[in-house]
């Protein structure tokens, strides 16, 4: 198991649809990087850089991230992604 350390949130991409909703499939090179995810491990905050950080997000919820944030991990064979919780934009509810 992955388990992120500090301030660093654990994320898995949610798939984005490969059809419009007019019914138009688009082709790989055309879908932009989709940037809703789904919290998988949360880190425990606490003294970064001398400063304290409290957790706001938590395991199962959705959020978004900027789009080119953290760092692409494979792991088991899932593609993931670590961030750090400032990288999270907005949680989805």
């Amino acid at each position: 198991m992955v388990k992120p350390l500090q301030d660093r949130v654990l994320v898995k991409m949610v798939e984005k649809e490969e059809t419009t909703k007019s019914g138009i499939i688009l082709a790989g090179n055309a879908q932009e990087k989709p940037q809703v995810a789904e919290v998988l491990a949360v880190g425990p905050g606490g003294d970064v850089d001398g400063k304290e950080v409290k957790m706001f997000v938590k395991v199962g919820q959705k959020v978004i991230i900027s789009k080119y944030a953290g760092t692409e991990i494979k792991y088991n064979g899932e593609e993931m992604i670590i961030v750090k919780q400032s990288d999270i934009l907005a949680t989805v509810e």
